[in-house]
């Protein structure tokens, strides 16, 4: 008999240059979308989605840069991309070292991503339609 967690796929990807790759073994914590401003900036449209681990055994393949910046709520995050193709490759928190977010575009299958939530409605734009019947927060949901 096959265990719960022998049944769990990884999840892969990478950049869009295939210089960086990684795989995650666990399911995400949460998968959202997130209409901060910091978001919005980073992504270059109304919002940014995501997929969140924690705790999860992690692999990364190939290097990448780093640049810091502060959410809307005061949260420092670390933002790893390809040095060579500039795409976003994961998210990381100094605070929270075994938090880790990648995009759902950087996944091989994408549509792995089913959102489950939307946050930071108080910054979205009114032009950014996501799901309505997804559950809205102004900002992030209580714990």
């Amino acid at each position: 008999m096959q265990r719960e967690n022998d049944m769990t796929q990884s999840y892969a990807g990478g950049c869009a240059c295939g210089a960086v790759r990684y795989q995650i073994s666990g399911e995400p914590a949460v998968m959202l979308d997130c209409q901060c401003r910091q978001c919005q900036r980073d992504s270059g449209t109304g919002h940014q989605s995501h997929l969140t681990f924690v705790a999860a055994e992690v692999k990364v393949e190939g290097e990448v840069s780093h640049w810091q910046s502060t959410g809307d709520g005061g949260t420092v995050k670390q933002r790893a991309f390809c040095p060579t193709c500039g795409s976003h490759v994961h998210l990381t928190f100094p605070a929270m070292p075994d938090v880790f977010i990648v995009p759902p575009a950087s996944l091989d299958d994408p549509s792995r991503y089913k959102p489950q939530l939307v946050s930071w409605t108080a910054a979205g734009q009114a032009w950014d339609h996501l799901d309505p019947a997804l559950p809205r927060f102004d900002k992030m949901p209580p714990r």
